[in-house]
């Protein structure tokens, strides 16, 4: 291996070293400020006493919304000239999940998927990388207009109102822009996917609805919206296991902003992380 080539890759894997070692660090702040606000042995006694069958749907859910969100992203592949039977489309969809929440010291699932598409599949760099990129872009975007509408339902104050309304309404406006003049082959499912990525935000907020009946709790439209900001938080790439930790916090800051109880709030969060990793394991096979 020439001398460039050896000291590129020593500083790509010290960088991997580095960003590892901050996920950590800012992980167990996050849990350090949190254990401030709660006790964690009455977070354990509620986990204890949660009704079994809610969570059961309630993971049976967010199953069925990841079955979503990875028929979206087959319908960008295929814009990209990406031909993969949903089967396929499936198992390196959770082969990703499985990445991002139990390989935090690896490459990511996203990366990983362009990779494993380039050299099995002979597919486009390029193509594979624009595909994965638009598709997290639309969740997102579905994600901030379902979290703008619950936005619009819990919020007192008018103006906040009129800015969730017409902060969707301009990142719908934009995204559709950037997406005909940047990457114009894709345009054609603009809409489409954005149907489906509302319906992958819709079946997840079900998902919270149910874990509030496991709780022994009313439908509360306040957590719910709390669960779509710590959703937008959890997607910077700061903490280890997709937002384990950052969640918490904003559960807890939340809680209260509207008057709620912290601790509940990051049991909440908790069991939603719990089915997050028991619905994530099958990308292990």
């Amino acid at each position: 291996m020439p001398p460039e080539e050896k000291e590129n890759n020593q500083e790509s894997a010290t960088k991997k070293v580095l960003k590892l070692l901050l996920k950590i660090v800012v992980t167990i702040l996050c849990f350090w400020y949190i254990s401030t606000k709660i006790n964690w042995s009455e977070t354990v006694t509620a986990l204890g006493k949660a009704r079994f069958f809610p969570l059961v749907v309630a993971l049976v859910l967010f199953i069925l919304s990841k079955i979503v969100s990875a028929f979206r992203l087959n319908i960008y592949f295929r814009n990209a000239g990406i031909q993969l039977s949903e089967t396929k489309n499936l198992k390196l969809y959770w082969l990703g999940m499985f990445y991002n929440l139990f390989l935090p010291g690896a490459i990511s699932g996203d990366a990983y998927k362009v990779i494993l598409l380039k050299r099995r599949y002979q597919v486009s760099y390029k193509n594979a990388s624009a595909a994965v990129l638009l598709d997290r872009f639309s969740g997102v975007l579905a994600l901030g207009v379902v979290m703008s509408i619950y936005g619009v339902i819990v919020l007192e104050h008018t103006y906040w109102k009129l800015i969730f309304a017409s902060g969707a309404a301009l990142a719908i406006g934009g995204f559709y822009l950037g997406i005909r003049f940047l990457f114009p082959d894709f345009l054609s499912s603009f809409f489409t996917v954005l149907f489906w990525g509302l319906g992958v935000q819709i079946l997840q907020v079900i998902c919270i609805y149910f874990i509030l009946s496991g709780l022994h709790l009313p439908p509360d439209h306040q957590w719910v919206f709390i669960f779509l900001a710590s959703a937008v938080i959890s997607i910077l790439p700061v903490s280890l296991g997709g937002g384990l930790g950052t969640r918490e916090v904003v559960f807890a800051e939340g809680a209260g902003l509207f008057q709620l109880d912290p601790q509940t709030g990051v049991t909440i969060s908790l069991l939603f992380y719990l089915i997050t990793l028991v619905g994530s394991l099958w990308g292990a096979y």
